[in-house]
């Protein structure tokens, strides 16, 4: 038995992870700035709200195109296909003329965004071998992560260098066109990776994990994603019910604490230090998820990630009128990134566990649109809950983790009962 890393993924790396991290990149430079363009096109500031929300609401629009695409053409057509469009999104961004041709611009960014990341999900699940998937799609939620730790800053650094705002706009274009490059003229992972199914498993622990995945979602699947929804069923519902709680975790703190800072006096600077200080904490931990789920299991990061962000919610609402609000917030907001840190890559991995072996593409794009929906509802309810109270809000936020929680400590034993446990090495 082996636990280190298929030589391929160290041999094929900027080919697999290059053009994530590229796009990542460039899309969280400009992302931060799309609601600045707005408010300057003349939007008012729900207006611009709704506009950045954009990009979200055409990630979840776009799954489920974006299986048709990689079913048929593959994943580096559908990569490349999807540079295309996020260029033509990325020209729209710097060209529109009204608030409107705006958010259609970022809805169009989005939309790619769904395809691009569906493509190389697929890819990880298709080819990467069990005992290594975790920490494999821990990188590839890494490289998301990465760009919403760099991007902002390169936007940064770009309008204060050339005091354009729009810089970065150009950045993400440079971005995409060096990903299409990379994705066109270096190896293809798709072909040069060996397919695991095709060689002999790597031990007794993969073959029982395969053999329970394939009973979780038969392994000759009904076309489509209506087919993949059928096979896949309950445990799309209920394990996926929880990653799309977990998502909106994720998008809920990226809402509900830049606007605690604000509720409780602290200025922009000292709001996005806060941020930036729990943005650092989930990056550094992004690889530790994958650790945990490939040697114990699951359940053991999934688990933790959300208890650790129902207690960060739950034990901030009763700070707001503390003295030292300040510092309770930003305890709390370290404890959520590491909660978030300890979430890289859980639903990635645990929608390829249940992904059919042979066709994993539609049921993915099922999986995703999901998984995306709960990050695209669950901020506008708690944002809804924010304008009567910020501490209501913050509970309403600690109970919903608590609900995922329970509902991965309920579903994935039942689903995925031995997916990822490593045996101990036996002596020989």
């Amino acid at each position: 038995m082996t636990n280190s890393a298929p030589a391929f993924l160290w041999r094929l790396a900027p080919s697999i992870y290059g053009p994530s991290v590229l796009f990542s990149l460039g899309e969280y430079a400009i992302l931060p700035l799309v609601a600045v363009i707005a408010v300057e096109m003349g939007a008012s500031i729900a207006l611009a709200g709704v506009i950045a929300s954009a990009a979200v609401v055409g990630q979840v629009l776009g799954s489920l195109p974006a299986s048709w695409v990689v079913s048929r053409a593959g994943e580096r057509a559908a990569m490349l296909l999807a540079a295309a469009v996020a260029l033509l999104g990325c020209l729209g961004v710097a060209f529109a003329p009204t608030p409107a041709l705006l958010g259609a611009a970022v809805l169009v960014i989005g939309f790619a965004a769904a395809s691009f990341g569906l493509a190389r999900h697929a890819f990880m699940t298709t080819r990467v071998p069990l005992h290594f998937r975790a920490r494999a799609l821990s990188l590839l939620g890494g490289t998301n992560r990465l760009g919403r730790f760099i991007g902002p800053f390169l936007a940064a650094a770009m309008i204060a260098a050339t005091g354009d705002p729009e810089a970065p706009v150009w950045a993400f274009a440079a971005c995409l066109v060096l990903a299409a490059a990379l994705i066109a003229w270096a190896p293809d992972p798709e072909r040069a990776a060996p397919d695991p199914e095709r060689t002999a498993p790597d031990d007794i622990a993969d073959r029982s994990a395969r053999s329970t995945a394939s009973r979780t979602v038969p392994s000759e699947s009904r076309p489509g994603v209506l087919g993949a929804v059928r096979d896949g069923g309950a445990a799309l519902l209920r394990i996926g019910g929880a990653s799309a709680i977990l998502s909106g975790m994720r998008s809920i703190k990226d809402v509900l604490l830049p606007l605690w800072g604000v509720s409780i006096g602290l200025d922009a600077t000292q709001v996005a230090l806060v941020v930036g200080i729990s943005g650092t904490v989930d990056f550094l931990f992004f690889y530790t998820s994958g650790q945990i789920m490939d040697r114990f299991g699951r359940l053991w990061a999934s688990l933790p990630a959300m208890v650790v962000m129902a207690i960060g919610f739950l034990v901030l609402a009763g700070t707001h009128d503390l003295p030292g609000a300040g510092v309770w917030l930003l305890v709390i907001a370290i404890v959520v990134g590491l909660g978030n840190g300890l979430s890289s890559g859980i639903n990635m991995t645990l929608g390829a566990d249940l992904a059919p072996a042979d066709h994993p593409a539609p049921f993915l794009a099922a999986w995703r649109t999901l998984t995306d929906f709960g990050g695209a509802v669950a901020p506008l309810a708690v944002s809804g809950l924010a304008a009567v109270s910020l501490p209501v809000a913050s509970v309403a936020a600690g109970l919903l983790a608590v609900a995922g929680a329970v509902g991965f400590g309920r579903w994935i034993p039942r689903y995925l009962p031995h997916v990822g446990r490593r045996p101990p090495r036996s002596a020989d």
